[in-house]
């Protein structure tokens, strides 16, 4: 299994910390699992996928193997 990390505002969009999907897991796959509010989320380009404990160049090129940590990084605000 794959487990998606919903991180900072993504979490209370999603209603959750986390999410276990089915390996192996493609861009398509992530956002059929998210559901439609975090995927419309994810399509921003400010939000960012880490795969494995690597951020994506592209996101779309996802894909997580059996054992991996999906990380849905929401853009960072200043301060």
């Amino acid at each position: 299994a794959v487990t998606i990390v919903f991180l900072g505002p993504l979490q209370d969009v999603a209603g959750t910390v986390s999410r276990e999907a089915a390996a192996p897991l493609d861009w398509a796959g992530l956002l059929a699992t998210v559901g439609p509010e975090v995927a419309d989320q994810l399509r921003d380009d400010r939000v960012n996928v880490a795969c494995a404990g690597r951020v994506l160049s592209d996101k779309q090129s996802l894909r997580a193997m059996d054992g991996d940590e999906v990380a849905l990084l929401p853009p960072v605000s200043g301060g």
